[in-house]
């Protein structure tokens, strides 16, 4: 899959250098003509072509800025209120990422998201350790876990 990238990339600039004009414009063109161009011969590479983890990772990216979103307007709605009304705490938290690459982004999606932050991980039982600004929220931090799971799965493998 790297080779496939490096090579749209390198045809990305041989297709700027045959320009009169370098541009950000003729990059993108000659980017989109790689891709077709590698696409077209996907057969002849040793692994899947790069085309499809692109999607995937544009779908994580898509999923953890609705998730980022919601949940920032959750802890805005928190922290403006006189008085706070939450109870935090840690729970625990199954997953069936094993490698180390996928358990550190979901770690770090789940991080980046206010109102939650992974502390301790045991990778060997799969469990992660949770602090939640608001055990009420303990639902939505699980249902993301498990929407991030399944794209950091089609991606990572």
């Amino acid at each position: 899959m790297t080779m496939q990238i490096l090579l749209n990339l390198l045809i990305a600039m041989v297709w700027m250098l045959l320009h009169d004009k370098w541009s950000a414009l003729t990059f993108t063109i000659g980017f989109i003509l790689g891709f077709f161009i590698i696409f077209s011969f996907r057969r002849f590479f040793p692994t899947p072509f790069y085309g499809r983890k692109l999607g995937a990772i544009l779908k994580l990216i898509y999923l953890f800025g609705i998730d980022l979103i919601l949940s920032s307007i959750v802890v805005i709605g928190q922290v403006i209120r006189p008085r706070l009304n939450i109870q935090p705490g840690i729970f625990k938290m199954e997953t069936k990422l094993k490698t180390d690459w996928e358990l550190a982004m979901l770690v770090n999606l789940l991080t980046l998201t206010p109102g939650s932050v992974v502390m301790e991980i045991a990778q060997e039982e799969g469990i992660l350790y949770v602090h939640a600004m608001d055990l009420k929220t303990k639902q939505s931090v699980l249902n993301t876990k498990n929407k991030l799971e399944d794209v950091i799965i089609e991606v990572m493998r």
